[in-house]
């Protein structure tokens, strides 16, 4: 016997393209859900097609929506006039949970990054400038990561925004070198947040 099946070997490669999933991993949640009830199986799927077919991004500040707008931006009269601008969707929600931001937010969905290929025209940074003329933004929050990619595009940021004469802060230094905000405890993103300073050209 040279090994499993080849669906179950299919399932096992599926899994391992996953996100910190090795080989081992995916082998064990393959056999996991082979030997569970044939609903656990089919509640996955469905639980995954579901959310690739009816979650898109929002029109107006990128983060994840079922419709044309997301949650934040259909309260947005209730919000302060500020955007916190993130990388990555999981920003907003670590942002969220710490209950001590009620601004709008703007998500990159990335970083500027020469070396893989990746510049201004490749990032919705127009689309944020529009918004800071349209929506009569106070503030603009930059909370990209520490890294040297979210350096670079905090500092991008900095040069496009100044200009427009809208008040803009750097989350403070806590969150670690490296480290992305979704993956930071609410107790240093409060800190990144309240310790906010203004930046200048």
């Amino acid at each position: 016997m040279r090994g499993y099946t080849k669906f179950l070997e299919k399932l096992i490669e599926e899994l391992s393209h996953l996100p910190t999933i090795g080989p081992k991993s995916a082998e064990r949640m393959a056999l996991y859900l082979i030997k569970s009830p044939p609903q656990r199986s089919q509640s996955l799927a469905e639980a995954i097609i579901n959310a690739r077919e009816h979650t898109q991004r929002c029109s107006r500040c990128n983060y994840f929506s079922e419709q044309e707008f997301c949650p934040v931006c259909l309260d947005i009269e209730k919000r302060e006039k500020a955007i916190c601008v993130v990388e990555d969707p999981q920003d907003v929600i670590a942002i969220e949970r710490t209950g001590r931001y009620n601004g709008l937010y703007h998500v990159l969905w990335g970083q500027l990054s020469p070396l893989d290929g990746i510049g201004p025209e490749d990032l919705p940074f127009k689309k944020l400038l529009l918004r800071v003329r349209e929506e009569n933004i106070a503030e603009v929050i930059i909370a990209t990561s520490s890294n040297r990619e979210g350096e670079t595009t905090a500092q991008y940021l900095k040069q496009v925004l100044l200009p427009l004469s809208v008040k803009v802060t750097r989350i403070a230094r806590g969150i670690p070198v490296g480290s992305n905000i979704g993956h930071i405890d609410l107790a240093t993103i409060s800190h990144a947040l309240d310790g906010r300073r203004e930046v200048s050209a």
